[in-house]
């Protein structure tokens, strides 16, 4: 996909290589349509490739089909309700239009993303956790499930919350994906945590052959409620979304987080590498973290400039 974004060269990019070689030319917008052919992650491709259209000549149009909830990537919901708020602080804007969503093993979902370039990104300061004021969600079948798989979801997930989190209400919306809307079977569950300061946190779960709704509902809560502990002001999956935008904007960014993970580590390591951005990962110093897992992870940007505008 970024091969054919940039008109570039890309050599050894087949099942089983074990080395790649990828020589990019001009980023140019345009409409560009990128299709997994199974259950793959719309979501990944939508995270490789925002990067480099944010530095294209003209607005893209990215047509991209796979699984929009799939195993191992973020949901789409996440993309739009958690991930696109709080990357849109860089200084862009993006439309993000669900066509038809789809599940593992088939996929067959397609997401249209539009964007616009921009001159330069803006750093961004996440250190502000603030106090959670709302928590909401969806908990969604599609095909043949029974809705009652979604208000079961939903319900767990509700009771799981209210033994941690008394005094909020808990909206968690049962959804059955229309027909013409969803392809193929699936049930999942997104839940959302919104703080005064304007952070965002979630907790998702998708539905398994042989796995009963409560038990969906309840991972997706107790992956809320772990986020919720730790004090930062992203959690644990917008950390490392976050690190390519830092490394290539314009000045310091700050993000405060809950234990530093593994992507994350992964994302700073290829982003000096080859941005040759700087970044600083240190315990949080504040006095209300000091019983938390806090961390304040720093990246003095490189004011990536489109050469294009």
């Amino acid at each position: 996909m970024i091969r054919d974004l940039c008109d570039g060269q890309l050599e050894g990019a087949e099942i089983g290589s074990t080395e790649i070689m990828f020589t990019p030319e001009k980023i140019k917008g345009g409409i560009h349509t990128a299709d997994t052919k199974t259950a793959g992650s719309v979501c990944l491709l939508m995270q490789v490739s925002m990067p480099c259209v944010l530095f294209a000549s003209s607005p893209s149009e990215l047509r991209l089909k796979g699984g929009t909830n799939a195993e191992m990537a973020p949901q789409i919901d996440y993309t739009a309700m958690v991930f696109k708020p709080i990357v849109e602080k860089f200084g862009f804007k993006f439309n993000c239009d669900i066509k038809m969503r789809g599940y593992y093993p088939k996929g067959g979902g397609e997401v249209i993303v539009r964007m616009s370039p921009v001159k330069q990104l803006n750093p961004i300061n996440l250190t502000d956790r603030g106090s959670v004021t709302k928590i909401y969600g969806r908990a969604f079948v599609a095909g043949v499930l029974p809705f009652k798989v979604a208000k079961d979801m939903a319900a767990a997930a509700v009771r799981c919350i209210r033994k941690e989190v008394r005094d909020l209400y808990v909206n968690i919306q049962p959804v059955q994906e229309p027909k013409d809307q969803a392809f193929g079977n699936g049930n999942g569950i997104i839940i959302i945590a919104e703080t005064s300061t304007g952070c965002l946190f979630a907790g998702s779960s998708l539905g398994k052959r042989g796995v009963n709704a409560d038990k969906v509902g309840i991972e997706a809560a107790e992956m809320l409620l772990a986020n919720l502990r730790h004090g930062g002001a992203v959690d644990e999956y917008l950390q490392d979304q976050l690190i390519i935008f830092m490394a290539l904007a314009c000045g310091v960014s700050r993000i405060k987080t809950g234990p530093v993970t593994l992507h994350t580590q992964t994302a700073i390591h290829f982003a000096e590498q080859l941005a040759k951005a700087k970044f600083s990962v240190k315990k949080s110093e504040d006095k209300e973290d000091a019983s938390k897992d806090a961390y304040i992870i720093e990246c003095q940007g490189i004011g990536m400039t489109n050469p294009y505008l």
